[in-house]
């Protein structure tokens, strides 16, 4: 196989000198580059996180957490080709095939050395063949993304989606993205009463999650999109005093920005109770409504995102938004939903080791 590129690599080992050695072969090898290297779980952590390497070589022996703990994790919130690297290749065999059970793509042997032979030969084709699998599936339906999302909390991260003029179509086009265990994501489209209960049916016809009005009490579940009710009530999100879950509050009280639900509304909520563990999100639509409050999750340490303006059917909804400061990215249509799910998956990286 060739690259047009090298492969950028981070390496995982507990002895600086064995990083170094590491580091040293592989610049021999034109086809990969060490963009990294890391004592312990979590500077790894912190530079998958940062510098999204192609493929990372991990050390079984390690302080706080072993190489197999710290693998476990990596599939699950953040499936990536892995190369374990171990002097316990002949006498452990048990564990090679545990670690290729739990994902890794190969287990090279510090062992493997002959005479006169330089440290690490091998380990680049090693590397090589460990990147050919990353558009394989690498972990089990268990390490799938209803896995990683359930990382940061108990709900796991939630997703607020805002929405008016445009927006029904708008929403199929993120949505669409989304696979069957997608974040818990709460919608406030705005609409009449009558058309609420008929749009949700009609997405949830057209995207893989499970799509349904919200009700009150609802709990917020990984793989269910919650649709505010149009016309009489707000949509809130509140915590779950005792059992850490969010919940869905309909609130009867008078029009924000001249709408009820309002996107205002559901994003104060978030920013109050989810925090920097939401990830928000601003449609096309007239006017102002869920710019403060996406602000407000902005403050908070949530994510956001913005339409862009080329492909809002109205950029003032979008517009609002960007122009108080409360929009981190702003993206076309096409790319919110990747977008999301990648920064879903970035939160709940960072919250392991």
């Amino acid at each position: 196989m060739s690259y047009l590129k090298p492969l950028t690599t981070v390496v995982v080992d507990d002895s600086l000198t064995t990083r170094a050695l590491i580091a040293a072969a592989l610049k021999r090898d034109p086809r990969i580059k060490v963009v990294g290297t890391a004592g312990t779980p979590f500077e790894a952590r912190d530079l998958i996180v940062r510098l999204n390497p192609d493929v990372l070589t991990l050390d079984f022996e390690m302080p706080s957490m072993n190489g197999l703990q710290f693998l476990e994790k990596i599939m699950r919130l953040r499936p990536m080709p892995v190369v374990m690297v171990s002097g316990r290749l002949s006498s452990h065999q048990g564990l090679v095939e545990q670690a290729l059970r739990m994902g890794a793509a190969e287990w090279y042997s510090k062992m493997v050395l002959g005479s006169g032979e330089e440290p690490f030969v091998g380990l680049g084709d090693a590397i090589v063949r460990a990147a050919a699998t990353k558009n394989k599936p690498l972990v089990s339906e268990g390490g799938s993304l209803r896995a990683r999302v359930m990382a940061t909390t108990k709900t796991g991260t939630v997703v607020g989606i805002g929405a008016s003029t445009g927006g029904v179509e708008a929403l199929t086009d993120v949505l669409e993205h989304f696979p069957k265990d997608c974040p818990a994501t709460v919608i406030v489209q705005h609409m009449p009463k009558q058309f609420s209960e008929s749009f949700a049916r009609r997405l949830g016809r057209v995207v893989k999650p499970d799509v349904r009005l919200a009700e009150e009490g609802d709990v917020l579940k990984p793989g269910i999109v919650y649709v505010a009710p149009g016309g009489e009530r707000h949509l809130r999100i509140r915590g779950g005093a005792r059992t850490g879950e969010y919940v869905c509050q309909l609130v009867t009280a008078p029009p924000v920005n001249g709408h009820r639900p309002s996107v205002d509304e559901l994003f104060y909520s978030l920013a109050a109770t989810v925090g920097k563990n939401a990830v928000g999100v601003i449609l096309t639509g007239m006017e102002c409504d869920g710019a403060q409050g996406l602000l407000a999750m902005r403050h908070a340490g949530a994510c956001t995102i913005g339409q862009d303006r080329a492909s809002s059917v109205i950029y003032g909804m979008p517009r609002a938004a960007y122009e108080l400061g409360a929009v981190d990215t702003q993206l076309p249509l096409s790319a919110i939903g990747p977008a999301i799910l990648n920064l879903c998956e970035r939160r709940s990286l960072e919250t392991y080791p």
